[in-house]
């Protein structure tokens, strides 16, 4: 291998990692959000306590596809290549 290709190959390895540094962000902020307030509304009102855990987490899920979407990106990232 030449330059070129160690170059390429390690541009790929720091873009990878920042799409996944990046990408968890949002889910990580929303994840965390989601969980406060359904934790402050089972404090508030117990009796509701079922429904909000079902709610957060289909939630959760739902915003940690994001997250798995990021990963997928940067898989392909370090993989798709032919260097």
């Amino acid at each position: 291998m030449e330059f070129n290709a160690y170059f390429l190959k390690a541009m790929c390895a720091i873009g990878a990692g920042l799409c996944m540094g990046i990408g968890a962000i949002g889910p990580a902020i929303g994840e965390g959000n989601a969980v406060s307030h359904a934790l402050e509304g089972m404090a508030r009102q117990p009796e509701t306590a079922d429904n909000l855990r079902t709610n957060m987490i289909l939630g959760c899920a739902i915003t940690e596809t994001t997250g798995i979407y990021a990963l997928l990106i940067s898989f392909l990232i370090l993989f798709a290549t032919n260097v």
